[in-house]
């Protein structure tokens, strides 16, 4: 059975100009690619999350309403990366970590886009 937090692709070598988002995490970059945070490990790519912490809370922010006012929901299809934070999947706006809750969207903090 493999290793669901590893992943391989042999067909691509993530890197500048590999043409996915990376973000600096924990002292390293990793590589946004179809929603999946990537972090290059010999001949695989590790799962990577970004930390709930005080950079990236999860707290309720109700007062960031701008999706909700342009009728903006942040889903899979939405237009925006999705990044995977903590035990969920936030989308990637303008550098900031946005999440669908209700009728409004929460802002899980920045996002060091390198």
């Amino acid at each position: 059975m493999s290793d669901p937090t590893t992943h391989r692709h042999p067909e691509h070598v993530h890197g500048p100009g590999c043409g996915h988002t990376a973000l600096q995490h924990d002292g390293h970059t990793d590589y946004l690619h179809e929603g999946h945070l990537h972090h290059a490990h010999g001949d695989h790519y590790d799962e990577h999350a970004l930390a709930i912490d005080a950079t990236n809370p999860v707290q309720c922010t109700p007062h960031v309403t701008a999706c909700a006012q342009i009728g903006h929901t942040h889903g899979p299809d939405c237009g925006h990366e999705a990044v995977p934070h903590g035990d969920h999947v936030d989308y990637l706006v303008d550098g900031r970590l946005h999440h669908a809750h209700g009728d409004h969207c929460d802002d899980h903090g920045p996002a060091m886009v390198a």
